[in-house]
Parts: structure tokens; C-alpha cells; sequence
């Protein structure tokens, strides 16, 4: 088995492409698939279930939203097996296989509901479950030596994340109405297969932090052990204190930790994936209401999605390069904890832009599809900010204990979003206009209250000190580096 060489200091490490590129396809293979999936339930499969345009469209948005829910619930499961028992590599790779079988099984069950919806529960498990392995791994291939390439090493991550978007976005849903659902959904499939042939050819080079095991200092365990020894606190210290005779400080430090993080971003990130995951869904109901021919062009309404993907990869560098410093410059550093905050308002304002043209959709008028660009580019803005910065900080701000867990929790908001969207699509609360301005306010409101609460956060970074220099898959677990800063 090869050894791992350190990296240069100013260079990738040699694994990181084979994870970028995993992640290029696997992508493509997901949002290939979710970006036709509200159109396909709609004018596919439901049309002789709800004759009912009205509630068919109601049906399919809670269907939609009840599976994306599942894709970021399932991350709580994934990352749990790969800290305590599997190890990153393990499950991820399992777990890419049963995704395999999801993406062919839409395939094969197209016109059986049953069939299909098998499918849709494999793809979000396997999804799901390597959603937080994924990226932490990426964050485990550095150590303090390399730890400044990270921010541009999620950068990377989140472009190769909008690359493969993009083009599934531009072209599955010409396949879709060209060549059939069967052909639409097989084409993701294949592109997951190939996703995750280069994950495993990779296989040799990846560091590979191995799994605790089972854990007797483990969150849950911390927490029982601090509620029952509360008499034993000493004045003027935490809760958590209580449970130092049963724990170390390590253990009780990590538990801090994900209440430190989640405070902060469980009552606020999921009011962004409320209005982002919609794009799918509400967004794509809108276009379908619009005059899809722009110049020569007719557009899919479910293609428009792919200006969000182009968006990314031309902003991402463009504020990591220019804007960031700029305001740096300037004496006001756009700091992760002041960049979620904005962008959730500036999501807002997305959502006020497309509610606007809805009322003048519901008022008779036709807009041209291309109206819809000008939200697309508020979104996005607001999507750099919230989601490439979340993932970074949920990262870095957990111990290597709490890594996937911590990045499961980050992913378990999107849960709670697309929960709450179902709900309000099943009984049909807002419709039109006044769904957009509703999630609108909402998100404002959530950005308010981050900025507020951020305030009083302290910024604790943890990375690895140094890069074991033995063969893959044998070696330590290694040491951490504990940076502390204010907010």
C-alpha cells in the first residue's frame, strides 16, 4: 500500500481530485435527476391519480419536499456510521452503491408509483449518507500546515458541486422531452456509476481518520452525565462542567461544541433552505406559467435552473478574489458570521422579486421566462453566502470527534426546511403570490436574528497538526490544532 507524502505547503494533496471528481459526477447524477423530478411527478406520474391540476401540483411540491427532506435527514445516519463504526471511506463507498440501484431503479419504475418511490427512498439514504462524509473528508486531507488551502479547497468542493449541476440542469431536461423519462433518469444513473468507480480508484491515496468506535464519552452520553451531577457544578461554571468526573475535558469541549454551533444555526439556516429548495419546485410551477421562448430558444421550465450552477462558478471566484478583500480592505471583513446573516436577507429579496412577478402573472400578463434570471442572480448571491460559508464553518468549528456529525446537523436544517414546505404544500396554505412574500419575510427575519445572536459567538477552529506519515488506513487518529478567535 502507498504511503502518504506530506503536501506542499502552497499544494493540493494528490487525493483531492479523485474526491473533486467524484463529486463533479455525483452531482450531475443528483441534480440531473431532482431538477426533472417535480416536472415527471406533475405530467408524469400523478396525471391519472389527481386529475386536478391544482392539486396535483400540491401533491407533487409535498412529494418533492418530503423527498429532499429525507436527503438531508439521512446524513444523521451516515455520519454517525462513519465516525463511530465504518470510517468515511466504508460508507461512503457502500452507501454509493445503493445510490446506484435508487437512480436505475427510477429508471426501470417509471410508470409504477411504487417502483419509483422505492427508488427515490434508496437515492436519498445513499445521498444523504455521504453527504456530511463527503465533505469532511475533504477537510481531512489537510492539516495546520496546509490548513490556509482549505477555504479555497470548499471553494473548489462547492464549484465542482455547481459544475456538475449545471449541466444536468441544461441538458436532462431536453432529455426528458425528447427522449422519455426512462432515458432521463437512466442518464444520472450512469453518471453516479461512474461518480463512484472514481471514488474507489482513489483508494490508495485518501487519509483515512480512522472511526472511534464505540464511544463512552459520546455526546449523548456527556449530556445524561452532566444533567445527573447538576448539584456538583461549581458555582460560575457551565452545565456541561458536571460531567467532568465521567469525562475528560476533550469529550465535554466536543459536546460544547455542537450546542455552540447549532444555537446559532438551527434557528436560522433552515428559513434560507425554505426559499433555496424551492427554485425545484415553486419556481418551476412559475415558469410553467411563462412564455418559455427566448429568441430562437425554447426552454424547459424545468431548465432555467441551470443559471443558478452558471451563477456559481462565476461568483464564488469572483467575491473570493475581489469582493472579500475589497472589504477587508475596507476595515469591515466579511467574516463567516457576517456573511450568513446577509445572505439570508438577500435571499429574501429574491423571493420578493419573484413574488412580484407572480402578481403580474395572476394578473393576466405573461412574462418571458427570462424575467426569472434577475431572482436567480439574488439567490445565488445568497447561496455563496450562506451555503459554501456553512459548510466551511460547520468544518472548522468542530472537533475531529464531532466532524461528520456536526456537518450531518448543518445538513439536518435543509431537513426541517423541506419538512415545513411539505406540510404547508399539503394543506395548501399560501398559493401565488403570497407563498413568495410569506417565505420572504420569514428568511428576513431569520437573517436579523443571526446577525443578532452572532454577536456573541467566539470563533474555535480545529484542525489536524500534523499528517500522519504512514500507510493509509493504519495509522492514529492525529492530534488537533485549537485556534480561538473573536467573533
Amino acid at each position: 500500500m502507498a504511503e502518504t507524502t506530506p503536501a506542499s505547503n502552497n499544494r493540493f494533496p494528490p487525493q483531492i481530485p479523485f474526491i473533486i471528481g467524484n463529486e463533479i459526477c455525483e452531482r450531475f447524477s443528483f441534480y440531473g435527476m431532482r431538477n426533472i423530478l417535480m416536472v415527471f411527478l406533475m405530467d408524469y406520474l400523478l396525471r391519472n391519480v389527481n386529475p386536478d391540476p391544482a392539486i396535483r401540483e400540491a401533491t407533487a411540491k409535498s412529494h418533492f419536499h418530503l423527498f429532499m427532506s429525507g436527503v438531508y435527514f439521512f446524513p444523521l445516519f451516515g455520519g454517525y456510521l462513519a465516525d463511530r463504526f465504518l470510517g468515511k471511506y466504508r460508507v461512503i463507498l457502500w452507501l454509493s452503491l445503493l445510490y446506484c440501484v435508487g437512480q436505475f431503479s427510477l429508471a426501470l419504475f417509471v410508470d409504477n408509483k411504487y417502483g419509483f418511490y422505492t427508488g427515490l427512498l434508496l437515492i436519498s439514504l445513499g445521498s444523504g449518507g455521504i453527504k456530511p462524509c463527503v465533505s469532511a473528508m475533504v477537510g481531512d486531507q489537510f492539516t495546520a500546515e496546509n490548513k490556509h488551502l482549505v477555504k479555497k479547497v470548499f471553494a473548489i468542493f462547492y464549484w465542482s458541486i455547481n459544475f456538475g449541476s449545471f449541466f444536468a440542469s441544461l441538458f436532462i431536461p431536453l432529455a426528458l422531452k425528447h427522449l422519455g423519462p426512462a432515458i432521463a433518469f437512466g442518464i444520472p444513473g450512469v453518471l453516479m456509476l461512474i461518480a463512484t468507480i472514481i471514488y474507489w480508484a482513489g483508494r490508495r491515496h485518501y487519509v483515512m481518520v480512522p472511526p472511534t468506535g464505540q464511544n463512552p464519552h459520546s455526546f449523548l452520553k456527556v449530556v445524561f452525565s452532566a444533567l445527573g451531577n447538576l448539584k456538583e457544578r461549581k458555582p460560575g461554571e457551565g452545565w456541561l462542567s458536571a460531567a467532568r468526573k465521567q469525562h475528560p475535558e476533550e469529550a465535554i469541549e466536543g459536546v460544547r461544541a455542537v450546542f455552540r454551533i447549532n444555537l446559532l444555526l438551527m434557528p436560522t439556516i433552515p428559513f434560507f433552505w425554505m426559499l433555496f429548495d424551492q427554485k425545484a419546485s415553486t419556481w418551476v410551477v412559475q415558469a410553467k406559467a411563462m412564455d418559455p421562448q427566448v429568441g430562437s430558444f425554447t426552454f424547459q421550465a424545468s431548465q432555467m435552473q441551470f443559471v443558478n450552477p452558471a451563477l456559481v462558478m462565476i461568483l464564488i471566484p469572483v467575491l473570493a478574489a475581489v469582493v472579500y478583500p475589497a472589504f477587508q480592505k475596507g476595515g469591515w471583513e466579511l467574516t463567516p458570521l457576517r456573511r450568513m446573516p446577509l445572505g439570508l436577507v438577500i435571499g429574501a429579496l429574491s423571493y420578493v422579486v419573484a413574488g412580484y412577478y407572480q402578481v403580474v402573472i395572476e394578473g393576466g400578463t405573461q412574462l418571458n421566462i427570462a424575467w426569472q434570471i434577475l431572482p436567480y442572480i439574488v439567490l445565488t448571491i445568497a447561496e455563496i453566502l450562506v451555503s459554501t460559508t456553512g459548510l466551511e464553518f460547520a468544518y472548522t468549528q468542530a472537533p475531529r470527534e464531532m466532524k461528520s456529525v456536526v456537518q450531518s446537523l448543518w445538513l439536518l436544517n435543509s431537513t426541517l426546511a423541506n419538512v415545513a414546505v411539505a406540510i404547508a404544500a399539503q394543506l395548501n396554505i399560501f398559493t401565488g403570490s403570497a407563498q413568495f412574500f410569506f417565505y420572504a419575510g420569514l428568511a428576513a427575519l431569520a437573517g436579523v436574528g443571526m446577525a443578532l445572536m452572532a454577536r456573541g459567538y467566539k470563533v474555535r477552529d480545529y484542525y489536524q497538526e500534523t499528517q500522519p506519515p504512514i500507510p493509509v488506513g493504519e495509522h492514529a487518529a492525529p492530534k488537533l490544532a485549537t485556534v480561538t478567535k473573536s467573533a
